[in-house]
């Protein structure tokens, strides 16, 4: 009895400590965010909201703020076609080079952003789309679009194929089974995949500061930036801002999948 009782003593003292950890960066992000001092302090130099206020004042941070959404948007847009049917490809059927693409997907891993982002960086310039805004949603799409597939293909693994085959023995034929039948079912996957590259690409520097200049400067470049000249409150500010962006895809998550369905996936 006592052996049990320290145990469960000692992994719920475990527990504690890795969730005080984890959140005390966020907490002091936070409350420095409020101070009304010049400074970032925690804890906080009275209560205030004058740098959300001055946030919201800068031109150059709703521009890049509005940049980052249109790239997110373009890089989500294309992971939803081509990353659903290239989970369901790899999923359902065999064909040459499918332990090339299974290599490819662990790319994200091996390969350090900084070698992407130079090679990209090249690559456009030589085609001459370097400096436009749509094509880092492109490369932002380029590099992460095996989160997208691995989403998919958690949903595609627990589809039950006899639920296709049913409806092919109805009578419906492939697109109509893939629309009526594979589509609903991989949705929380294909939801839970889309909501990962936006995620990612609306935080992803490395790469989108190869790949932009000041005209198209977006705002995790926008924050570098600031960060090498003076570091304000208004910073604090901009990570709330992020925050909120990751409870809000959580709150999305919860309610469109699951997050039981979601950390199942997984």
């Amino acid at each position: 009895m006592k052996n049990a009782f320290s145990k469960k003593l000692v992994l719920w003292s475990l527990v504690w400590f890795s969730v005080i950890t984890l959140s005390l960066p966020t907490i002091i992000v936070v409350g420095a965010s409020f101070t009304a001092g010049d400074i970032i302090q925690f804890p906080p130099e009275g209560f205030s909201l004058r740098w959300y206020q001055k946030l919201w004042e800068l031109e150059g941070f709703k521009q890049a703020l509005g940049r980052t959404v249109y790239v997110s948007v373009i890089c989500t847009l294309l992971a939803l076609p081509v990353g659903t049917l290239a989970a369901i490809a790899l999923a359902r059927y065999r064909f040459c080079f499918a332990n090339l693409i299974q290599v490819y997907l662990m790319l994200p891993f091996t390969i350090p952003l900084v070698v992407s982002g130079i090679s990209m960086m090249i690559f456009f310039g030589e085609i001459r789309i370097l400096g436009k805004l749509w094509p880092v949603g492109v490369a932002l799409c380029l590099i992460n679009i095996p989160f997208m597939i691995w989403s998919v293909t958690a949903s595609i693994n627990a589809l039950d194929p006899e639920l296709e085959n049913a409806s092919y023995n109805c009578g419906a034929p492939p697109v109509q089974t893939f629309f009526s039948v594979t589509l609903p079912s991989v949705m929380p996957g294909i939801i839970t995949g889309a909501l990962l590259m936006f995620i990612l690409a609306f935080n992803e520097f490395l790469v989108s500061l190869f790949l932009t200049d000041s005209r198209t400067v977006t705002l995790p470049v926008q924050i570098y930036n600031s960060i090498r000249s003076v570091i304000t409150p208004d910073l604090a500010a901009v990570s709330v801002l992020y925050i909120i962006i990751a409870l809000v895809a959580i709150w999305l998550l919860d309610r469109l999948v699951g997050l039981e369905i979601f950390l199942r996936s997984k």
